[in-house]
């Protein structure tokens, strides 16, 4: 197979998966949750597929995209993700870009973008701006450091600890 040939495949699979995701998100609206589905990708093979739980879970962090890296960890047996494709309807908000990252997936596909979920009410863009633009003095929260002397004890034991295993 030629490298145009297996690219070719690759977009075809991705096209095919993204509509998935999108039927995922269209399906959660039916059934009472938020509109985004997402799936993690391996070897061309779907690891774990699913859908916004906020609403249903009562879990703010249940966002598709989280819920499906969660999955795909327990399916894999492993907390990373090396080596997957994460593909969701929508482009990620800055926790699941974060939730992403420190899972080391490799790719992330996404359909409609940051605008898109705006105009639907899903304003994330605050959140961007938040973390691209805003000192941590301009949040809507208060941010403050508790300087206290034991304030290293827990990373001590890490480094202590002779049978970790490193993320």
């Amino acid at each position: 197979m030629t490298a145009q040939t297996e690219d070719t495949r690759i977009q075809d699979l991705e096209q095919d998966w993204m509509n998935e995701a999108i039927r995922l998100a269209t399906a959660s609206v039916a059934n009472g949750g938020g509109p985004f589905g997402a799936m993690v990708v391996k070897d061309g093979k779907v690891i774990a597929a699913g859908n916004n739980q906020v609403t249903a879970t009562l879990d703010p962090t249940a966002h598709a995209e989280v819920s499906v890296m969660r999955a795909a960890c327990k399916e894999l047996g492993s907390f990373s993700l090396e080596g997957c494709v994460l593909i969701t309807s929508c482009e990620p908000c800055p926790m699941c870009l974060s939730s992403a990252l420190w899972a080391r997936v490799d790719r992330i596909v996404f359909a409609a973008d940051r605008h898109d979920a705006a105009v639907a009410g899903f304003d994330d863009r605050k959140f961007y701006d938040l973390f691209e633009k805003q000192p941590t003095s301009m949040w809507p929260m208060e941010i403050a450091h508790l300087d206290l002397p034991n304030r290293t004890a827990p990373f001590d034991a890490w480094l202590a600890k002779s049978d970790r295993i490193d993320y």
